[in-house]
């Protein structure tokens, strides 16, 4: 059954977490964090993307860059702008996009349990985004932003945690993006047992958003009881934080791909190929944003197609086979594209549907991408299911909205 322990967060005095608070290391690049930091120092950012503030030529993995994260982090604490609480307590983290809620409790997950599969994941990660997390967690000796999980609904504790809202928050305020985001600390000890005991009756947590950070506290943790010649299993090194949220709640949008070329095809070749797995229809320049299962999106040479995958490419009876990452991948991406590891090849690329369509014809008109396709979202039913089964989605097929924010909690290490 999963596990779920109180922590004392570091977090940000009440008048400065607006300030504090920032998007995730992911969801942003370099050139955008800088944007979002400048003439902010207590911003977040200079904590989990530390290269903004070296200049551009930077390698943003090399070991000073993490050490610096680390630095900026204590100068928030040393000027009392991230303090500790001073007893164990859960998070309730209430995040409101366009008239939307979803409310999750903020805690620590055993990485027991992640070794033990309670803890389901549903996607492999990319190695070096992983080794990334990992050095990041081992030289700042913290989990500095919360991995994103989910849990099939209990109803007593969505009720348990209703009422705990019924009091003043410690943080309630709207970020430049527009999502509102409200924090009550649950610190008396009646409420933090039955929070605790309402997760022992969870069979499994599922990892929503965060496969990297997600592995890199984990592994980050065996390799911190392995050095510890003295480990009982109770140093706060085999925990690492999580939100979790109840699935009922969860919108899962899209998350598209975009191809650097045509595998030296020419575009009637490619498209040609194409027309042995799909029927194709010419949308002109006009967007096209699928509207059902096993239908696509392309965008080549300035005109959008619209793809319907034909009887045969796909296997609805199976939680993989069905999904349309993996008709892209056994009729596109693989066999006429040649990209075989979406994990390791460079010639493929990721953009959450939260950017719009606009985003992937900007990347292909200005010549560093030939091609883009634009996929219909999985649903929470579908991920959780796949990780039931035990199965692997391809890489990057999910992404939430809204974001948590990141510098809101902080978990050390020790």
């Amino acid at each position: 059954m999963a596990i779920l322990k109180p922590f004392k967060a570091f977090r940000p005095v009440k008048d400065k977490a607006a300030m504090v608070a920032s998007k995730p290391y992911d969801v942003i690049n370099t050139r955008e964090a800088r944007v979002e930091a400048e003439g902010n120092d207590l911003s977040f950012l200079h904590i989990v993307k530390p290269e903004i503030d070296f200049p551009d030529e930077q390698n943003p993995y090399a070991q000073e860059v993490y050490i610096k994260g680390r630095n900026n982090f204590r100068g928030l604490c040393d000027k009392n702008i991230m303090i500790q609480d001073g007893s164990e307590c859960y998070y309730i983290y209430m995040l409101e996009k366009d008239k939307r809620q979803q409310t999750g409790i903020v805690g620590c997950a055993g990485i027991e349990d992640y070794f033990n599969d309670i803890i389901l994941k549903h996607e492999l990660t990319r190695p070096d985004k992983e080794e990334d997390r990992k050095n990041h967690v081992r030289v700042t000796n913290m989990n500095a932003e919360p991995v994103f999980f989910a849990f099939r609904r209990v109803k007593a504790l969505d009720e348990l945690i209703e009422d705990l809202m019924k009091s003043e928050p410690e943080y309630d305020f709207k970020a430049p993006d527009g999502v509102r985001h409200v924090v009550w600390k649950v610190d008396e000890r009646t409420s933090i047992d039955a929070i605790s005991n309402h997760f022992e009756q969870i069979e499994h947590t599922y990892v929503a958003d965060g496969h990297h950070r997600t592995a890199a506290a984990a592994l980050v943790g065996r390799e911190l009881q392995n050095k510890n010649r003295y480990h009982q299993g109770i140093e706060e090194y085999n925990y690492f934080m999580a939100v979790h949220f109840p699935d009922n709640q969860l919108q899962i949008i899209d998350y598209n791909r975009i191809v650097k070329d045509l595998n030296g095809l020419s575009r009637e070749t490619f498209l040609e190929l194409l027309g042995q797995s799909f029927e194709i229809k010419s949308n002109g320049p006009a967007q096209y944003k699928p509207q059902k299962l096993h239908e696509f999106g392309m965008y080549l040479e300035g005109n959008w197609f619209i793809l319907s995958a034909k009887e045969g490419t796909y296997d609805d009876q199976d939680p993989i086979g069905v999904l349309d990452v993996t008709i892209l991948s056994d009729q596109i991406l693989n066999p006429i594209l040649g990209i075989e590891d979406l994990r390791t090849d460079k010639r493929i690329d990721f953009v959450g549907g939260t950017r719009g369509l606009g985003a992937l014809e900007k990347r292909v008109n200005s010549g560093e991408m030939k091609v883009a396709f634009a996929l219909y979202p999985v649903t929470m039913n579908q991920l959780m299911d796949i990780a039931d089964s035990g199965k692997i989605m391809p890489p990057k097929v999910t992404w939430f909205e809204p974001k948590l924010a990141s510098g809101l909690f902080v978990h050390m290490l020790d």
